[in-house]
């Protein structure tokens, strides 16, 4: 399966953050951490001092006020459910072509699986950091621990 919607990134955007691929919920959405349990979005939210978006439109917008670009580790592969660890056949996305032209200065992995394919695939001088998943499949982590994590990231 190709990434089934593109990047969100514009010339302006400094921080890209990488999931592993879309899970079925952000699928059938087309956008990025829709599933309503995923702490993505209530993370940011609190980071930034905002009230957490909503819409698509809404979600946009919060990315582009705070010059934050979103997209995947990988382009394609063969989902068999919503865990990364069932993931097949991965195939890496091009992520120093994507960030061509931008501001792009770190890149920040949301989970192990994004991580990983950074790691074997770094991009020449930006600086990466791996961040546990926002997902809420990751219950070693609290929301508290994870605001913590991902405050000292982005701030």
């Amino acid at each position: 399966m190709q990434h089934p919607f593109g990047p969100f990134i514009s010339r302006d955007s400094e921080i890209l953050i990488l999931g592993s691929f879309p899970s079925p919920r952000s699928r059938e959405e087309g956008f990025y951490y829709a599933h309503p349990q995923n702490r993505f979005w209530p993370l940011l939210a609190d980071i930034y001092g905002e009230t957490k978006p909503g819409t698509i439109e809404e979600k946009k917008a919060f990315l582009s006020r705070h010059h934050l670009a979103l997209y995947d580790a990988l382009e394609a592969c063969d989902p068999r459910t919503s865990g990364d660890e069932t993931l097949q056949k991965p195939v890496p996305a091009d992520i120093a072509a994507l960030i061509k032209g931008t501001k792009v200065r770190i890149i920040i992995t949301n989970g192990a699986l994004s991580a990983k394919v950074i790691k074997a695939h770094p991009v020449d001088g930006v600086a990466f950091l791996a961040l546990p998943s926002t997902s809420p499949r990751n219950a070693n982590f609290s929301y508290e621990k994870l605001l913590e994590l991902w405050s000292k990231a982005l701030k």
